[in-house]
């Protein structure tokens, strides 16, 4: 096995004590593969291991160091008290791609996180020494929930079973159905404090309707994606989030749902220009 092959598979895990001006102190876990050129994969409410599969993929293409944090919260770690909203949240991640002096990086975010990678685009845009843009190569933005489109609201998740959201979330639903009682006990005991980190950063709707300002801001070539089948946002939104953004381009995925990284990975990667 070759050494990059070695560094594609192995994970090396660790946690970053971040000071965020009006938050204090937030521990951040971050899970890194390969190395090389950084790209920084943001989830969505299925939490870190939902970006797990693309991770390798990215990393054994080689040139790659592909990082994915864990949202505060999510995965059994720890939310602070004023870490209270994807603001504050994209305003942490400002921090570690500081601390982890991420230069060049592309930055894929599904779901929340792909609202939360838009307004992370959106606070180094208007950085106003330039160094914060300057360190970004490019932007995915792939499904995402945050903008508030009359007509195009995304579904009231917190109403939905697992089941449900299973429904909504995949072309092929069949192949994806989750039976709670076959996960491992960390995995179980985890999941109603998914649940509330998601709520407190995505609120009961999902959207806010400040953002459509920030993305006007965003100066980071991007590119929006939606599968055709997603019926927790409908690829609606994302045609607004590609027409908001300056020069943002919108690309739709046949036969997906809301987790083209997992549903179909192969599909997505050709889309980005790695």
């Amino acid at each position: 096995m070759t050494e990059q092959q070695t560094d594609a598979t192995t994970v090396r895990r660790t946690t970053h004590a971040l000071e965020v001006t009006g938050i204090g102190r937030v521990p951040v876990t971050v899970d890194e593969r390969g190395a090389g050129r950084p790209v920084l994969l943001l989830h969505g409410g299925a939490g870190p291991q939902s970006m797990t599969g693309f991770a390798k993929l990215l990393a054994a293409r080689g040139g790659l160091r592909v990082l994915v944090p864990t949202h505060p919260g999510f995965a059994g770690t720890e939310r602070p008290a004023g870490l209270a909203d994807l603001r504050a949240l994209a305003a942490t991640y400002a921090v570690l791609v500081e601390e982890l002096d991420l230069d060049g990086m592309s930055v894929v975010g599904n779901s929340i996180g792909g609202w939360l990678a838009a307004e992370l685009a959106a606070l180094a845009s208007a950085e106003p020494t330039g160094r914060a843009r300057a360190r970004w190569r490019d932007l995915t933005i792939v499904d995402a929930v945050g903008l508030a489109v009359p007509g195009h609201l995304p579904v009231d998740f917190f109403a939905l079973t697992l089941d449900q959201v299973a429904e909504l979330s995949y072309f092929e639903p069949d192949r994806y159905r989750l039976d709670p009682s076959t996960l491992p006990p960390a995995a179980r005991t985890a999941m109603p404090g998914n649940r509330a980190a998601l709520a407190v950063y995505g609120g009961t709707t999902m959207t806010d309707p400040t953002l459509g300002d920030r993305l006007l801001g965003i100066a980071v070539p991007t590119l929006v994606v939606a599968g055709e089948a997603d019926r927790i946002v409908d690829p609606e939104v994302a045609r607004v989030y590609a027409a908001t953004i300056p020069g943002a381009r919108f690309a739709l995925l046949p036969r997906t749902g809301h987790l083209p990284q997992i549903e179909s990975p192969e599909a997505l990667l050709e889309l980005l220009d790695l």
